[in-house]
């Protein structure tokens, strides 16, 4: 019995070890300038300087050749509206500052390849900012959109992560 006691717990404990080892590290993205799930200030939306807010990138995976950003909302009256499109960031970068543009620009929604910021019609919506670890730089002949983003980054896509913030106009 003590016998079968022992074996059991040397699996246990292989399947623990084997579990936190073999654990993938998790891709982060945060920003300073407002918490998760909280409203975004004035300044980074139409009704401010309308101008990126900082954001943190952390635990980026080894392997990791570029980074791609996307911005959208998926509450706009006539479906997911982009806010903006990155790609070709530097898979090193930490922070990508207020105001800056870090890699390639693709088009928004606005018809633009800059920022645009939070600008609902109505009501309280959500903004998710999702940043993808890409295992190659990616290549394009004309600014992409967020589907050709999203088509060009299929099977290539290591890690990823996302921060949401809300806004609704007074």
């Amino acid at each position: 019995m003590l016998k079968r006691i022992i074996v059991f717990h040397f699996f246990l404990t292989i399947i623990f070890w084997g579990y936190f080892i073999s654990a993938e590290q998790k891709m982060h993205l945060s920003s300073v300038d407002f918490d998760h799930q909280a409203f975004i200030p004035e300044v980074f939306t139409c009704q401010g300087l309308d101008i990126n807010p900082e954001l943190a990138v952390r635990d980026v995976p080894e392997g990791t050749q570029s980074l791609a950003l996307i911005i959208d909302d998926p509450d706009a009256p006539a479906g997911t509206w982009v806010h903006w499109v990155v790609f070709n960031i530097p898979s090193d970068l930490q922070t990508i500052a207020q105001n800056t543009v870090p890699g390639e620009q693709g088009l928004n929604d606005f018809g633009r390849l800059d920022y645009g910021g939070p600008c609902p019609p109505s009501g309280t919506h959500r903004y998710f900012f999702k940043i993808y670890a890409l295992d190659k730089i990616l290549s394009f002949d004309k600014a992409p959109s967020k589907q050709m983003l999203e088509s060009a980054m299929q099977g290539h896509i290591i890690g990823q992560a996302e921060w949401m913030g809300k806004y609704s106009k007074y």
